[in-house]
């Protein structure tokens, strides 16, 4: 008895402490688990880049979000926009990069401008060393470790993926990326504007589609093309760069512009188009596109080699640097539209700032001038009608409705408050005057001068008008710009 009496009450003893231990234990689990509960809900439905209808797939939200788990976006900064908070992501070739450097180097800022030149393999000896003047290079990763692709698309995956590797390039303060091609050029002041009316806290897919009909309908009218260049909000590069592997991985698509829209719209975004990038899905004299541009700033160019040089007599990388003079004076009003009329001559002024002047011996409404005269060829030679996304005007050799035509010669800033373009005749029109209009020729004109409010820049998307001088020197005509009267009709 004796023996077995300690026995029992040591067995007693264990199986009460092991009841309270695991009662206790069960207890202090449900406690802890409903309190973590409650702490990733609380952490998670005020993070402003994690969108779910159901609040238990937060716990399936892959970490990092942001290239460095320190980095979280400031989303209370109210500071407006501008150029720093933009990271540029440029897609390149070695094949190409010695002709199409000039290209971007006539919109890179260096020390100012923020991004990367991304490669397909490292420069040769003979580009080293690396050009200050140009974006540092970045090599792309080879696509073909990565992923079983038709050797057919590891380019079109590359250029899908440079956006996810210049998100992971860890860059911080970034509110904008904005890609582009070698042979882009960009805008960098209107484009700054342009984002900076944007929440860049959304997610947000901002471009342009194709000028053709058929390029968009080869692809998507709801794509942006990558050569006009694209901006995405930081959220949805950091979205985009955890899914997009596994979006390539899903479609077999042969194009990197439809394929960063198909996955985009996985995640559930549209594009929002701005009319200032231009994909230039053109052929030929683009000088009659240029000349009527939108109401809406300038943002971008692509396709430069694909088109003639858009200043006559010079080649173009100089055409393009004649260009960015005026958009270094001015931006905002860089190729914006404005008409005015001479009613004694009976003439039609259309200045495209910065670049042209069509000058009509005939009176012509706005609504007309504001279509491009057909200079130009659509991209796909074996294209149907209709070939544009806008009205365009042919090309009639009718002494009433074809323009004289003056191109940029030069631009000034007076002592005063005024900026002075200068636009030079290109060649003689080498038709009749127009006899509906009392057969006042223009011929005589050989340069006119636009002025405009210097310090003063056009608000986007506004309206100018502007008055015509008559100068004693018959060779010379004056245009002014001005803000429209309230209510002025131009007419």
């Amino acid at each position: 008895m004796s023996s077995e009496k300690p026995s029992s009450i040591t067995t007693t003893i264990q199986q009460s402490i092991q009841h309270v231990s695991l009662g206790t234990l069960c207890k202090s689990m449900a406690i802890s688990g409903l309190v973590l509960f409650l702490f990733y809900t609380v952490l998670f439905n005020n993070h402003p880049y994690y969108q779910s209808s159901s609040r238990f797939t937060l716990f399936k939200l892959r970490w990092p979000l942001y290239p460095k788990d320190t980095y979280t976006p400031n989303i209370h900064n109210k500071t407006p926009t501008n150029l720093s908070h933009i990271v540029f992501g440029v897609v390149g070739s070695m094949n190409t990069w010695r002709h199409k450097r000039s290209y971007i180097e006539a919109w890179w800022r260096p020390n100012v401008t923020r991004g990367y030149l991304f490669l397909d393999r490292p420069p040769t000896p003979d580009f080293q060393p690396w050009p200050a003047s140009s974006p540092p290079f970045r090599v792309n990763e080879d696509v073909t470790k990565l992923f079983k692709v038709n050797y057919r698309v590891v380019t079109q995956v590359r250029i899908a993926r440079t956006i996810v590797e210049t998100f992971r390039q860890g860059d911080e303060e970034v509110r904008w990326y904005v890609m582009a091609d070698d042979d882009t050029v960009l805008f960098l002041d209107n484009l700054v504007e342009v984002l900076a009316k944007y929440d860049h806290n959304k997610y947000l897919y901002i471009g342009k589609n194709s000028e053709c009909v058929r390029s968009n309908s080869d692809f998507s009218f709801d794509m942006a093309f990558g050569g006009a260049g694209y901006a995405l909000s930081y959220p949805l590069a950091a979205a985009l760069a955890t899914e997009l592997d596994r979006c390539i991985g899903r479609y077999p698509i042969y194009s990197s512009d439809l394929l960063l829209q198909t996955c985009l719209a996985d995640i559930g975004v549209a594009l929002t188009q701005e009319k200032g990038f231009h994909q230039i899905d053109l052929h030929g004299d683009i000088s009659g596109f240029l000349s009527a541009h939108p109401q809406s700033p300038a943002l971008s160019l692509h396709h430069i080699d694909t088109i003639d040089p858009i200043f006559p007599f010079k080649n173009r990388s100089a055409s393009i640097n004649h260009l960015m003079k005026a958009a270094e004076v001015d931006h905002s009003r860089l190729l914006q539209q404005t008409i005015c009329y001479q009613r004694r001559s009976n003439w039609s002024f259309s200045t495209s700032w910065g670049y042209s002047i069509h000058l009509y011996e005939s009176i012509h409404p706005r609504s007309f001038l504001r279509r491009p005269l057909e200079t130009f060829k659509p991209w796909s030679r074996n294209a149907r009608p209709p070939f544009y996304m806008f009205n365009t005007r042919w090309l009639r050799n009718n002494p009433c409705e074809e323009p004289h035509v003056f191109f940029l010669e030069s631009i000034e800033k007076t002592g005063g408050d005024q900026i002075i373009t200068t636009y030079a005749r290109a060649s003689p029109r080498n038709l009749p005057p127009c006899s509906s209009s009392g057969n006042h020729s223009a011929e005589a004109i050989s340069k006119i001068r636009v002025f405009s409010p210097a310090g003063v820049y056009k608000e986007s998307g506004a309206v100018e008008c502007c008055d015509v001088e008559q100068m004693t020197n018959t060779s010379v005509t004056h245009v002014k710009l001005r803000a429209c009267t309230k209510g002025e009709i131009i007419a």
